[in-house]
Protein backbone atom coordinates (compact mmCIF):
# COMPACT_ATOMS: atom_id res chain seq x y z
CA UNK A 1 0.00 0.00 0.00
CA UNK A 2 2.90 2.41 0.74
CA UNK A 3 4.25 1.62 -2.76
CA UNK A 4 0.56 2.92 -4.07
CA UNK A 5 0.75 5.89 -1.98
CA UNK A 6 4.26 7.07 -3.30
CA UNK A 7 3.48 6.18 -6.70
CA UNK A 8 0.31 8.38 -6.38
CA UNK A 9 2.58 11.05 -5.05
CA UNK A 10 4.88 11.05 -7.57
CA UNK A 11 2.64 11.04 -10.76
CA UNK A 12 1.31 14.26 -8.87
CA UNK A 13 4.56 15.47 -8.91
CA UNK A 14 4.96 15.46 -12.80
CA UNK A 15 1.42 15.97 -13.45
CA UNK A 16 2.82 19.50 -11.37
CA UNK A 17 5.95 19.93 -13.23
CA UNK A 18 4.35 19.46 -16.51
CA UNK A 19 1.92 21.86 -15.87
CA UNK A 20 4.12 24.21 -14.50
CA UNK A 21 6.11 23.51 -18.18
CA UNK A 22 3.46 24.39 -20.03
CA UNK A 23 2.45 27.53 -18.43
CA UNK A 24 6.39 28.72 -19.47
CA UNK A 25 5.35 27.54 -22.87
CA UNK A 26 2.16 29.50 -22.98
CA UNK A 27 3.73 32.73 -21.36
CA UNK A 28 6.68 32.37 -23.86
CA UNK A 29 4.08 32.89 -27.24
CA UNK A 30 2.65 36.07 -25.62
CA UNK A 31 6.10 37.65 -24.46
CA UNK A 32 8.63 37.11 -27.52
CA UNK A 33 11.73 39.01 -26.00
CA UNK A 34 11.51 36.76 -23.31
CA UNK A 35 10.75 33.42 -24.93
CA UNK A 36 14.24 32.16 -24.88
CA UNK A 37 14.44 32.49 -21.21
CA UNK A 38 10.41 31.12 -20.83
CA UNK A 39 11.43 28.32 -22.57
CA UNK A 40 14.58 27.43 -21.03
CA UNK A 41 12.47 27.56 -17.80
CA UNK A 42 9.84 25.11 -19.18
CA UNK A 43 12.55 22.97 -20.47
CA UNK A 44 13.73 22.34 -16.77
CA UNK A 45 10.85 21.72 -15.50
CA UNK A 46 10.20 18.99 -18.24
CA UNK A 47 13.30 17.24 -17.23
CA UNK A 48 12.45 17.84 -13.71
CA UNK A 49 9.71 15.48 -14.72
CA UNK A 50 11.48 13.08 -16.49
CA UNK A 51 13.97 12.49 -13.98
CA UNK A 52 11.11 12.01 -11.14
CA UNK A 53 9.51 9.07 -13.59
CA UNK A 54 12.79 7.31 -14.16
CA UNK A 55 13.69 7.05 -10.70
CA UNK A 56 10.30 6.19 -9.54
CA UNK A 57 10.49 3.32 -12.52
CA UNK A 58 14.25 2.73 -11.51
CA UNK A 59 13.18 1.92 -8.24
CA UNK A 60 10.28 -0.44 -9.07
CA UNK A 61 12.81 -2.27 -11.35
CA UNK A 62 15.30 -2.90 -8.15
CA UNK A 63 12.41 -3.70 -6.12
CA UNK A 64 11.29 -6.19 -8.80
CA UNK A 65 14.48 -7.90 -9.58
CA UNK A 66 14.64 -10.52 -6.81
CA UNK A 67 10.66 -11.35 -7.49
CA UNK A 68 12.26 -12.37 -11.33
CA UNK A 69 15.15 -14.84 -10.10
Amino acid sequence: MNGQINGQAILENVRRYRGIASLYRQTAAFRPSQSWSLLEQAREWEARALSELEASFATRMDCAAPLAA
